[in-house]
């Protein structure tokens, strides 16, 4: 079967379906991240995104899509929790049900915002149970459409959006990035911004962005193919635990990413602080893996213009808390 790619084109039509409804989020700078990482250096934080995350993007470019004859049966979606509010928020703007499957030891805050978005939330046990089984079932009970969390073209194309933007504010000043990076689960976020991105600045070097041991991505770079991790532990990085790349999103990657980087949970912790502290930032862990890479000398950056999308800020208060005491 021919997997259907997204293009520039599509992610052009998805700004324009997301104009009304998502907010364009900023670039911004510091000048204490830059002396500290000897790189010029922009930030796109999808933390102020509506959600909180950029996941809003795509889910509402997908719901869009659904014609109107099977909006009253409503969408399923399974998520460790961005996703999942996402699609709640994006269904309740269309007036449609939302069931979300989702990992009982999910983030307290990222399980009562999808409720408070309207959403049903359906818990599992993400190392006994089968998530997207749960979710197929509920789907076709209901006859619901389901919304997978990376591994579609409108998905995708939503999240590009976030690399459009990258590129337009980066034309208007003038400025040409040498790397792009990016947080990864399943890698739509980082597929659609390399879409958009390689558009406009073709030699510009894309860095997928995991946690140490759930390196799904950079293991795949480095053998051509889609390999999963083998990693059965935790990380604080709950939104970045997806176990291998997606199809579609692999078949982008593999032709305009350059490489994988990692972080460890500890260097995690020390750039949540760090936004925290400088930026005036609440970035979650997931969402602080790239600049946890850039701080601490994963990427070749010195002299360099980089771009880091901080991709997500829902946190628990506790663990939030947590962090910025012991950094």
């Amino acid at each position: 079967m021919t997997i259907s790619l997204p293009t520039i084109t599509d992610i052009d039509a998805a700004a324009k379906v997301l104009a009304p409804y998502a907010v364009r989020t900023p670039l911004l700078t510091s000048p204490a991240l830059d002396a500290l990482t000897g790189a010029r250096v922009f930030l796109k934080p999808e933390v102020l995104q509506r959600t909180g995350s950029f996941k809003f993007r795509g889910s509402f470019n997908k719901i869009s899509s659904i014609p109107e004859s099977k909006r009253a049966s409503g969408v399923v979606a399974f998520s460790s929790g961005n996703h999942a509010q996402g699609v709640a928020a994006a269904a309740q703007i269309f007036g449609m049900p939302a069931v979300i499957v989702m990992p009982e030891d999910s983030p307290a805050t990222k399980i009562a915002r999808t409720k408070g978005y309207g959403a049903e939330v359906v818990l599992y046990d993400r190392y006994k149970e089968d998530r997207e089984a749960i979710a197929r079932d509920i789907q076709e009970k209901r006859g619901a459409t389901l919304v997978p969390p990376f591994d579609d073209p409108k998905i995708i194309a939503g999240q590009g959006t976030a690399g459009r933007e990258i590129a337009e504010d980066l034309l208007a000043l003038g400025v040409t990035p040498d790397i792009v990076s990016a947080p990864v689960s399943g890698g739509g976020l980082i597929a659609g911004i390399a879409i958009a991105t390689r558009a406009k600045f073709p030699n510009v070097t894309l860095m997928t962005a995991e946690p140490d041991g759930f390196d799904d991505h950079a293991r795949s770079f480095a053998s051509g193919k889609r390999e999963a991790h083998s990693n059965t532990g935790k990380t604080i990085c709950d939104a970045l635990m997806a176990t291998i790349p997606g199809e579609i999103t692999f078949a982008v990657n593999s032709k305009l990413v350059s490489r994988g980087v990692t972080a460890t949970d500890a260097e995690v912790g020390k750039a949540v602080a760090f936004a925290f502290r400088e930026l005036k930032l609440v970035v979650e862990p997931g969402g602080a893996v790239p600049l946890a890479a850039l701080m601490h000398g994963r990427m070749d950056a010195k002299g360099k213009t980089v771009v880091i999308v901080l991709s997500g800020g829902n946190v628990d208060a506790d663990l939030f808390a947590q962090l910025i005491e012991q950094n």
